[in-house]
């Protein structure tokens, strides 16, 4: 028997009701409506669902209106700060609107996303700005203090997000002094956290959703225990999102910003009586020293290097270097005990050097049984990490903790009907299951071309040749190409052979490179001028929406294999062969499948849209795993030449709408 929400929710999904107000653009969908069932079925009898839903299914509706419907206390986590923004500030409002419920909502971030008036005032009283630039940063965020409500950063056009104005006017879980902040009313992060404790429905990111449990510093501790649903959309990435945040982390950048804090703290409210300069300064040199030591013989770093722990941990100035951390921070912290009395800002401070000298302490000795150690490098810090291998501990001790439903959801999760990608390692193994293909016509729209007798990811010529490619594929186009690439090496080798070979054939085609400029805006240079090529590596694979004409053309530079060098996937690679698997089959391949499916993506984005998908490495057509990662992609039309590619492409430019 069907229950009053099953019931609800079916004829919420009928269009030319509710939905086409919320949304002028609803269709209705067969495989939407059967998500939103299965969705409300578990609600129903507080089961755990995960749910793969294809591109185009409308996965948000899909959730959102059971939820909502259902009347229960609801947590609604995304993958990031923006897709949060999307679910807040458009999809929730207009759904509570068109169904006509009493539905209050509420968005909660991380404290980075808030202002901190407080730090505000040392920023400008302190002045250590860096240059010109932070200086014009401050005041024009000083100005919007004036008038927000909220306090979220996010309200601020173009403001750059890597700012480094941003760390000096918000504030952290070590330099928050709580309720004896003379601004503690006033707080735009407390001011968050009561909305959404009041709240029925609220929306938090994963790596709060994670910081929280390893913390308690959120709200989202508080929070969970009295909502009925908590719902996890783009779920592919909460795993990872939890790896980072379940562990122990001693890092470079914050010993360093603890030192800038204790010497503007001590200049300002107890100058002259302890040695505030020295004792900064010993902590910042060591901070620096950790990382030069963490880096060995590497002399530049570009983006994030995973480094294996034993490739250092015996190196007597590494260990010196870890050491001198903990040293300096103890004299520091002896330094703050002196004048503990003199202002609010000097307890906390402590507590800061205490936590970094136990965190010193903690990577001298050997690693905790079941868990991962090694060092994240980027060209300014160092970070020392330890931490478990996946989630599903964290989840299932909160998922034991009281009944309610738990919604999982993406549009990849595996490659396999039980979704063992995501279900394994989130502890989900008794989850209820679903796939929902995409309503997309994929064998008429789109097309995929493996080019033959192209040279082998790991050949020299290998980065050339996609850059070639690529560029031929963007002259029978007319640009509106992604090549999407697999590292940031890869990422600045074609990126460079690709401008030669459009200013050797003076072609008009610009190369947008990531890096170059802020993701926003490097997507809005792309969509203002059509006859270009983005090139990017990780973070334009996924959440990228282009739809329509703007980009019909996808490049893929090899397959997406985890780096097996990177500890974390060793220690995987481990636990699998200890347990008498196959770790290449059982985790490669289907990590693989899921990033190319996420890759793929990006090209059909709506009912309308055609493209082409290109994999330029050969392994995809001639190994014998190739076929399992053909199938995890939709079911596209196969070329086999690239004369049939370059057709395809000239009919779409002949076709396209005129920009």
């Amino acid at each position: 028997m069907t229950s009053p929400l099953r019931e609800a929710v079916s004829q919420a999904f009928v269009a030319g009701g509710a939905l086409s107000e919320a949304d002028p653009r609803y269709i209705e969908r067969e495989v939407q409506q059967r998500m939103a069932d299965h969705v409300a079925l578990a609600i129903d009898e507080q089961r755990a669902l995960v749910a793969e839903a294809g591109t185009g299914v409308g996965k948000t509706f899909a959730y959102l209106v059971p939820t909502l419907l259902s009347g229960k206390r609801a947590l609604v986590s995304t993958a990031t700060k923006s897709l949060q923004d999307q679910l807040f500030l458009r999809d929730l409002p207009r759904l509570v609107e068109s169904l006509n419920l009493p539905t209050s909502l509420a968005l909660l971030k991380g404290r980075a996303s808030y202002l901190c008036l407080h730090r505000m005032r040392l920023a400008r009283e302190s002045a250590q700005l860096p240059d010109r630039w932070a200086v014009r940063t401050l005041a024009k965020i000083e100005k919007w203090a004036q008038s927000t409500r909220a306090g979220d950063l996010a309200e601020l056009d173009g403001l750059d997000e890597r700012s480094s104005v941003i760390p000096l006017v918000t504030s952290s879980r070590d330099n928050c002094l709580g309720s004896e902040c003379p601004d503690y009313r006033q707080c735009y992060v407390m001011k968050a956290r009561r909305e959404a404790m009041a709240a029925d429905i609220v929306v938090v990111n994963h790596h709060l959703f994670f910081a929280d449990m390893a913390l308690r510093d959120s709200g989202v501790a508080e929070l969970l225990p009295s909502v009925e649903v908590a719902v996890f959309d783009e779920a592919h990435q909460l795993s990872e999102a939890g790896v980072q945040f379940l562990g122990t982390l001693l890092g470079t950048a914050q010993v360093i910003d603890f030192a800038r804090d204790m010497l503007g703290a001590g200049l300002q409210h107890a100058r002259g009586l302890v040695p505030w300069q020295e004792l900064a300064a010993a902590c910042d040199h060591a901070a620096r020293d950790l990382r030069l030591a963490a880096a060995g013989r590497l002399r530049e770093v570009r983006g994030s290097l995973k480094l294996r722990w034993d490739e250092r941990a015996a190196n007597a100035d590494f260990l010196a270097a870890l050491n001198a951390v903990g040293e300096a921070c103890t004299a520091a912290r002896h330094g703050i005990d002196k004048v503990a009395e003199a202002a609010v800002d000097f307890p906390k401070l402590a507590e800061r050097a205490m936590h970094f000298v136990q965190q010193a302490e903690l990577f001298a000795a050997p690693v905790t049984p079941g868990r991962v150690r090694f060092i994240d490098l980027t060209p300014h810090q160092a970070r020392l990490i330890e931490s478990p291998l996946d989630v599903r501990e964290a989840l299932r001790e909160q998922m034991e903790l009281a009944n309610k439903a738990w919604i999982f959801t993406s549009a990849t999760l595996g490659d396999d009907d039980r979704l063992t990608w995501f279900t394994e390692s989130a502890g989900l193994d008794d989850a209820d299951t679903l796939r929902v293909g995409s309503p997309f016509d994929y064998p008429a729209h789109a097309r995929l071309y493996i080019p033959a007798g192209f040279p082998k990811p790991n050949e020299p010529g290998h980065p050339a040749a996609v850059a070639q490619l690529a560029a031929r594929c963007a002259r029978a186009l007319g640009g509106r190409t992604f090549v999407l690439t697999t590292t940031l090496r890869a990422l600045q080798a074609i990126g460079e052979a690709l401008s030669a070979a459009f200013d050797a054939e003076g072609d008009s085609i610009q190369v947008l490179l990531q890096g170059s400029a802020p993701k926003r805006q490097l997507l809005q240079q792309f969509m203002a001028q059509p006859r270009s090529v983005l090139v990017g590596s990780q973070s334009f694979w996924e959440g990228i929406d282009v739809p329509g004409d703007a980009l019909q053309c996808v490049l893929i530079d090899k397959l997406p294999f985890p780096p097996p060098n990177d500890p974390l996937v060793e220690a995987r690679v481990k636990r699998l062969e200890n347990e008498g698997r196959n770790p290449f089959a059982d985790y490669f391949v289907a990590e693989a499948a899921v990033s190319l499916k996420q890759g793929a993506g990006r090209l059909i984005r709506s009912e309308t849209d055609r493209g082409l998908l290109v994999v330029c490495d050969p392994r995809m057509a001639g190994m014998n795993y190739g076929r399992r990662l053909r199938e995890a992609l939709p079911p596209m039309t196969r070329l086999a030449t690239e004369a049939e590619a370059l057709e395809w492409l000239a009919g779409l430019s002949a076709e396209a709408m005129p920009f």
